[in-house]
């Protein structure tokens, strides 16, 4: 028998194992050539050389798009041999700016991958690549509940850190539970993880909250100190987003306590020991809490006094670590409710603190007295001289807080000792110091002055070292408290005025603001100068020497022209002050030089003032007499410059013209203008007080069909005149309009009835004055200028009105009037609604408190908006926005200002009209620039009182 008769064929069972063989050679020969021909990547080092080693940007782009197009393909080929290398060199031209959005899905599957070291790539460029903006950010929350199920507590560890990094509000809510069971776990590197993890999730979701508050409180229980300040961080973050979580844990006082003091008592541990202070991390995120946790709480407070103490008195200051922990110190010390004593401590250390070499410290020492201040100002006047030798720090930083300190401790007792080194700061400053030194001086020399002199002085001082980097409010406030200064102080502060501008002859153009304020105080009492007595070593000026120096500034090249105008107008005024005929006509000549002057406002003043000496001369004395003092009106009714009239609740709408042949004065409501006669209508229209506008011009608001009676004179009957306004109309131009009849007079009450600016605009009346008699006269221009000034309060004067023979008693006459008691009677039901008046508190943050006073008046809702500025920062383009539902009609009066001086004030009328009967909510958007950065707030307001009855 052969081998074919069993079936077996040799030729053929060799070619099959020799088929077979071929076929595994080249299956797995071709899956190696696959493999050879893909090269291996570059590795991340070498990629990092080849950038660093590029010249230009273009080699640096070159290289990084050649990297970003070879990744590219491998992630189409589904390469995951090298993912984990590819995917860390597309994180590293991320950090250098280029875009890597499109390794956001490979970076999914490598969070996927079993392994740790693809884990920790893809986690950690999911947290460079993702956000909630990409919706791939939404299939990682799978992997991430998976790994946070994970038995390897390094894997736990990746998602705790990537679920902190990119939650979104969605993945939060979903995977809080999670996070909350891990809090729990034995493992403390992964308690830890878990607490810092959900300290982000609250941060970014509030409302879960309460999920995490049972297994926060046994942080605190936690020998480890890493869980101990992860602990206290998150319960930092619930007591500042929750005041019900605050109160909640004011219990926990007593273990923070006993955890500092053991930190503070205990041996050196070297696990724990930095520069000799145990863990000053965990001491300073306890001092953090304890001060949140005793804010306004006494109980609180007295808990926490001894150990606070002994920290201060026991940390060492040799080095920058126990400065750290001595800082926490004092701003927990004074923003709880601590002992005088303790806050005396706090701020000794903070003076320490100034004596200290490094500039650094001595920063935030000025800069945390100057938070305080307020809290125990006596403690921190102790330490006056150091910080005023801060003022000679060559750090700019120092300088400026160190400046704003020093006027934060001026106060009655000391504003001579610190104007004087001020004023020597100010010679010496920079240019950026000069403006806002410059105002503040006026501000507190304002406040504080001991009398007119010295203020005078003071701001004399002032406009020699500021020079030109003086601000516009310090040269009107000078100009307004030498227009309103006794005679005597006019004269000497005229004549200094007079040497300081013939010292500077040839230094003009530093000293613009001395200039004007200089001739306007010559022009405006230059017979006061002339006739003074000498002061000093200054010498009283000649006639001559007055005008030579006026034609010398006029003909000066270096003068502004804003100083030119000044002096132009002030030379016309000196000009009816001198007495030498000859010098009268050598300013003419000079003044009617300028009537070809190229400039246009120059030729106007030459050419107008030049007729007033031609053809006009008998008016000239008149016309350019001396001002009328004049006040500025603050919203709390006090006067700016600290000098108040008794006789200011009366006003005269038009200085110096006679009203007694008005008979009344009629206030008419809506459009908010005023009716004295036909003739002061077409004057008011003219001016533009006549219009339906509720914000005109003249900014009043008043009560509809209001009858004020005015005073008589002396009980005399005056004859009646018509058209007494007829004067003043003259003047704008000769209009020719009729003259008006005077109506029936109706006696006054008690003298009349006083009404001033802010009392119309309250709606609210003032208590009447003591009245003068007959009419105060002056210059048809001082009236004319007051009532176009509405920034400034009108002199009181009373217009004399006639009482015809016969007729009864006043006081008979108002009783009998139903017109008159009617007046009465709105009167006090004014005075009703202030008393039911609701005030709400729409801002108070950065020293910026906003509040709105709301009340009921004739069938709407009046809201006075009062900003008050707490801050030491001037505040400027204050800007004040509402809006109201569409049920409500808003209407919005002019503000009083758009600059919040430090302790200033800004005032803006409101009234709400409802159509429907509906709840008011306003929107409110405040907006303004603090030390040129601008700042936007927006808040939302309800709780207005409800009227009474809504308008068709």
């Amino acid at each position: 028998m052969n081998a074919s008769d069993h079936g077996f064929n040799p030729a053929f069972n060799m070619a099959t194992i020799r088929q077979a063989i071929n076929d595994t050679i080249e299956r797995d020969f071709g899956a190696l050539l696959k493999t050879v021909r893909i090269p291996t990547p570059t590795r991340l080092r070498d990629l990092i050389r080849q950038i660093r080693a590029a010249r230009t940007a273009a080699e640096e782009r070159a290289v990084v798009n050649r990297e970003c197009a070879y990744i590219r393909g491998t992630f189409r080929e589904e390469d995951s041999v090298w993912r984990c290398r590819n995917i860390a060199k597309l994180l590293y031209i991320h950090m250098l700016g280029y875009p890597a959005h499109f390794g956001q899905l490979e970076c999914l599957k490598l969070t996927a991958s079993p392994r740790f070291t693809d884990k920790r790539i893809g986690y950690l460029g999911a947290m460079l690549l993702l956000d909630e903006r990409q919706d791939v950010h939404l299939l990682i929350t799978n992997c991430l509940k998976n790994d946070l199920n994970s038995t390897t507590q390094f894997v736990v560890g990746l998602a705790l850190c990537t679920l902190g990094a990119i939650a979104s509000p969605e993945m939060a809510r979903d995977l809080a539970g999670e996070v909350e069971k891990l809090m729990r776990s034995p493992n403390a590197y992964i308690r830890k993880k878990a607490a810092l993890c959900a300290f982000r999730i609250i941060k970014r979701v509030p409302e879960l909250m309460e999920i995490f508050l049972p297994a926060t409180r046994s942080l605190l229980n936690e020998k480890n100190h890493g869980i101990l300040i992860a602990g206290v961080t998150l319960i930092t973050e619930m007591c500042e987003k929750s005041q019900d979580t605050l109160n909640h844990f004011k219990k926990i006082v007593p273990n923070l306590v006993r955890i500092l003091k053991n930190l503070i008592l205990a041996g050196y541990s070297p696990e724990h020991d930095v520069s000799g202070v145990s863990d000053p991390f965990l001491q300073v995120k306890i001092l953090r809490l304890l001060r949140i946790l005793g804010h306004n709480d006494p109980d609180a407070s007295e808990a926490m006094n001894d150990i606070l103490a002994q920290v201060a008195t026991n940390t060492e200051t040799s080095k920058n670590v126990g400065n750290t922990i001595l800082y926490e110190t004092v701003l927990s010390i004074m923003d709880i409710k601590s002992e005088g004593g303790l806050r005396v401590l706090a701020v000794n250390i903070l003076g320490r603190f100034l004596l200290n070499s490094d500039k650094n410290i001595r920063y935030v020492a000025l800069n945390t007295l100057l938070r305080t201040v307020h809290a125990d100002i006596s403690a921190v006047q102790r330490h006056r001289s150091t910080i005023l030798e801060c003022l000679k720090d060559p750090d700019v930083s120092i300088r400026r807080r160190a400046m704003e300190l020093s006027f934060a401790l001026i106060n009655s007792q000391n504003i001579r000792a610190m104007s004087k080194e001020l004023l020597i700061f100010l010679e010496k400053a920079d240019a950026e110091f000069k403006a806002q030194c410059s105002s503040r001086m006026v501000h507190v020399a304002e406040r504080y002055a001991t009398s007119i002199r010295w203020r005078l002085d003071t701001l004399l001082s002032v406009l020699i070292a500021a020079g030109n980097y003086v601000r516009d409010d310090v040269v009107s406030s000078t100009i307004q408290l030498i227009l309103n200064s006794p005679p005597e102080e006019q004269a000497y502060i005229g004549l200094r005025l007079w040497d300081s501008l013939h010292n500077i002859t040839n230094s003009f153009e530093d000293k613009q603001p001395l200039l004007q304020v200089a001739v306007w105080t010559i022009g405006e009492y230059g017979d006061l100068v002339l006739s003074s007595e000498r002061i000093e070593d200054v010498e009283i000026p000649a006639e001559s020497e007055l005008v030579e120096l006026y034609q010398k500034l006029l003909w000066s090249t270096s003068v502004s022209t804003a100083s030119k105008q000044y002096t132009l107008v002030s030379l016309a005024k000196l000009s009816t002050r001198i007495n030498s005929k000859e010098e009268e006509a050598r300013a003419k000549q000079i003044i009617e030089a300028f009537g070809t002057h190229l400039h246009i406002d120059l030729q106007q003043r030459g050419v107008e003032f030049s007729q007033l000496f031609r053809d006009y001369s008998h008016l000239r004395p008149a016309l350019l007499e001396k001002m009328p003092k004049i006040q500025k009106s603050l919203p709390n009714g006090n006067d700016s410059n600290g000098i108040f009239d008794e006789h200011s609740n009366s006003i005269d709408l038009i200085e110096g013209d006679e009203l007694e042949s008005s008979g009344l004065m009629s206030l008419s409501g809506g459009g908010g203008s005023l009716k004295v006669g036909s003739d002061s209508n077409a004057l008011l229209d003219l001016l533009g007080g006549g219009s339906d506008d509720p914000a005109d011009g003249l900014g009043l608001v008043s009560p509809t069909n209001s009858i004020i009676p005015t005073a008589t004179t002396n009980g005399k009957t005056p004859i009646p005149s018509s058209s007494n306004n007829q004067d003043l109309l003259d003047l704008l131009g000769g209009l020719d309009m009729p003259a008006s009849t005077p109506p029936a007079a109706i006696p006054p009450l008690g003298g009349g009835i006083g009404l001033d600016l802010n009392s119309l605009n309250d709606n609210s009346i003032k208590a009447p004055g003591p009245q003068t008699t007959g009419v105060t006269s002056s210059s048809s221009f001082g009236g004319l200028d007051n009532l176009l000034n509405s920034n400034v309060t009108l002199p009181a004067t009373t217009a004399a009105t006639t009482i015809p023979t016969g007729l009864a008693s006043p006081t008979s006459l108002i009783n009998s009037s139903s017109t008159a008691n009617s007046l009465f009677n709105d009167f006090s039901s004014i005075n009703n609604n202030e008393e039911h008046a609701k005030t709400l508190t729409a801002l108070d943050k950065n020293g910026l408190l906003v509040q709105l006073v709301a009340k009921n008046s004739g069938g709407c809702l009046q809201i006075v908006m009062t900003a008050v500025n707490n801050s030491l920062i001037t505040l400027e383009q204050y800007l004040f926005q509402a809006a109201v539902p569409r049920s409500f009609t808003l209407q919005m009066l002019s503000p009083s200002g758009s600059t919040l001086a430090p302790g200033g004030t800004i005032t803006q009328e409101m009234r709400v009209s409802s159509t429907a009967k509906a709840t008011l909510r306003m929107r409110l958007r405040i907006s303004y620039q603090c030390d040129g950065n601008p700042i936007l707030e927006q808040t939302e307001v309800s709780g207005f009182p409800e009227e009474p009855t809504p308008l068709e």
